[in-house]
């Protein structure tokens, strides 16, 4: 599996790296993450809009990593890769990249292409709609997520989200997602 997942950091890590992490994903490695960040954009020359809006795409990146993340059996035998994912944060001439990475069954496939396929075609307006409708109507999952910080995500943005998915086995996949929060207020 390493030469695997090698494969997807490199492809995934692009910019000036700011915040890069692969192993497993809990509270405390997010908490502490979130901190770092914290600390590292307080130094950097960016208009306190565009730092508050990063942070708050970051949290919802991280917290969509660590409630979404499925582990191939065969890699938990031991406990070493249980809820395996890879997170980076880079600078790019842009602004910043957010690509977070992790493991998806293929069952679920379908569920988020669809619902990032849906997002991607909104408008500006047309996504502020849907996050109000998804907000009224929407159940919470057993994760705790309604579903609303894919479309969060893209509304603090104005961006797409792009995604990939890297063939693992017959039964997963490695799913890749990047949010791409410009510098220049928009």
């Amino acid at each position: 599996m390493s030469f695997f997942l090698d494969q997807c950091y490199e492809q995934m890590n692009q910019g000036e790296v700011i915040v890069a992490y692969k192993g497993t994903i809990g509270a405390d490695v997010i908490a502490n993450t979130l901190n770092l960040v914290e600390l590292k954009l307080e130094n950097m020359d960016i208009h306190n809009s565009i730092r508050k809006k990063l942070y708050n795409v970051l949290v919802e990146s991280l917290q969509n990593l660590f409630h979404h993340v499925d582990t191939p059996k065969q890699e938990n035998k031991d406990g070493s890769n249980s809820n395996y994912g890879i997170f980076i944060l880079s600078k790019i001439e842009q602004g910043f990249r957010i690509s977070t990475g992790n493991f998806v069954h293929h069952d679920k496939i379908p569920a988020i292409k669809e619902k990032i396929d849906k997002i991607n075609s909104l408008s500006s307006e047309e996504l502020k709609e849907f996050y109000k409708f998804v907000l009224n109507n929407q159940k919470f999952s057993e994760k705790g997520g309604g579903g609303l910080g894919l479309i969060d995500m893209a509304r603090k943005t104005g961006n797409k989200i792009d995604y990939t998915f890297f063939d693992y086995d017959e039964k997963f996949y490695f799913f890749n997602m990047t949010v791409l929060v410009n510098t220049s207020k928009q």
